[in-house]
């Protein structure tokens, strides 16, 4: 069994200065493997790459059209957010409409990292509120569907109600039954999966069945290539790759060096880890993985800032270049 293989190198002048490992699987809805790099059996927690997945259950329940939410309610459960005004008052607004605040949530504060938002409370010294939370509209579409099933308030655990849907969703799409999970930084349990069963699972996203399910995912796809806004926010390589991309894919980051991307207009998805947990890497190898796919041109200034970036010091002098091993 293989190994993790390069993925990314960073070059300074004549100097290969490091080097990022991982693995990469793209596939087809049916799971049969496109092509892959290192190892696509590698074990891996998928963190937030696989909010969509995550966000089955609230959408096959029946509860997003009960609750008359939209597109923009999908996209933010689905969202890694950076805090600003557009994500957290749409996670207050949706608190409010099924009559919870933000006391009701269990993901934890957090400091936003949108620059205006992040100015906000340094200079008016006050504390963040939970839906700062980068992950608030995951937990905000947890309680609803909690609502829906009448469960306890405590819908972070590994064997409540809520948790058990979202892991019977994710090991059906993943095909196999998941070996364990980790508690992610917003306290929710992260099923384990391979690197091949991610893909397989977020590409049967670009190509849905017939049924509720199918209905779940083309909803939860659309939502998040509508509003990539949501999904991360402004200088986020989520929202401007995505951007670039103009509606044909979806892509998501989860923590670690994890990334995936789902494909409709060729039935395909893809997942990636980068071994030491590096987000530039990630970045750089999934904007590479967009260009081998034929979904943005490798010129494409938002693709330059990832792939063949050049590495600037704070005189503004290339000193050198960060590029993808293998990938395009």
């Amino acid at each position: 069994m293989s190994g993790p293989v390069p993925l990314v190198e960073l070059w300074r002048g004549d100097f290969l200065e490091s080097v990022h490992l991982g693995h990469a699987v793209i596939s087809d809805h049916l799971g049969n493997i496109v092509e892959a790099w290192g190892n696509p059996q590698q074990t891996i927690l998928p963190r937030s790459s696989c909010k969509m997945i995550q966000a089955l259950p609230l959408v096959e329940s029946g509860a997003v059209d009960e609750r008359g939410l939209t597109e923009r309610h999908l996209a933010l459960a689905c969202a890694s957010h950076i805090g600003g005004r557009i994500h957290s008052e749409l996670a207050t607004a949706w608190l409010k409409d099924i009559g919870l605040d933000d006391d009701a949530l269990r993901c934890g504060t957090q400091m936003p990292s949108d620059a205006e938002a992040h100015k906000h409370h340094l200079c008016s010294d006050t504390a963040p509120c939970q839906v700062h939370n980068n992950c608030s509209g995951k937990h905000v579409g947890f309680l609803t569907l909690n609502q829906k099933l009448g469960a306890g308030t405590e819908y972070v655990e590994v064997d409540h109600p809520v948790q058990i849907a979202v892991r019977d969703a994710f090991e059906d799409v993943t095909d196999g039954t998941s070996p364990g999970y980790g508690i992610d930084g917003c306290s929710a349990p992260n099923f384990a999966t391979t690197v091949h069963g991610l893909a397989r699972g977020v590409a049967q996203f670009a190509k849905p069945g017939g049924g509720v399910r199918g209905q779940a995912q083309q909803r939860l796809v659309s939502a998040m290539m509508a509003y990539p806004e949501l999904v991360a926010g402004e200088g986020k390589a989520c929202t401007d790759l995505m951007r670039a991309g103009k509606g044909s894919f979806a892509i998501k980051t989860g923590a670690e060096g994890v990334y995936i991307g789902i494909v409709p207009g060729q039935g395909l998805g893809f997942a990636l880890k980068v071994q030491d947990g590096t987000t530039r890497a990630a970045e750089c190898a999934t904007a590479a993985l967009l260009v081998r796919l034929g979904l943005l041109d490798a010129d494409h200034p938002t693709v330059r800032r990832f792939v063949n970036a050049p590495i600037l010091n704070r005189r503004d002098i290339n000193t050198g270049i960060m590029r993808p091993v293998g990938l395009i």
